[in-house]
């Protein structure tokens, strides 16, 4: 039971930092080429879940702290779902440069930040 609820503790508080990180980006930086709140949470979460799961792999940590941190506050953090409807609303309303550079940004951005969490972790640990 406690797992469970680590996961949902931990997705609460990731879902409602998304909002209020993703509320705030697109009202800084409304006229970008794509949605800036989404890449941020994306990019952000990535760093900090490839972090965290190789300081698990170094470090004693707890399972149901590392199930609150990745699977909870980085899972409600990030979204998957909402990059592909933002894309395909990039899409139907005619912006195919701005949705492929969606599509571009969040996959290479994010991989490059789980990459460079995970060598931070190991620089420091």
């Amino acid at each position: 039971m406690i797992p469970i609820i680590a996961v949902g503790v931990g997705g609460f508080i990731g879902s409602v930092l998304r909002y209020i990180i993703s509320l705030k980006m697109n009202q800084i930086f409304s006229q970008t080429l794509i949605p800036p709140g989404t890449l941020l949470v994306n990019v952000f979460g990535s760093l900090f879940l490839g972090f965290i799961m190789q300081l698990s792999f170094r470090a004693n940590i707890n399972p149901n702290l590392r199930l609150f941190l990745t699977t909870g506050i980085m899972g409600g953090l990030t979204t998957f779902s909402t990059l592909s409807y933002e894309t395909i609303t990039l899409l139907t309303n005619g912006y195919y440069i701005s949705s492929l550079l969606n599509i571009v940004l969040n996959l290479i951005l994010g991989l490059s930040a789980a990459f460079f969490g995970m060598v931070i972790c190991n620089v420091i640990f």
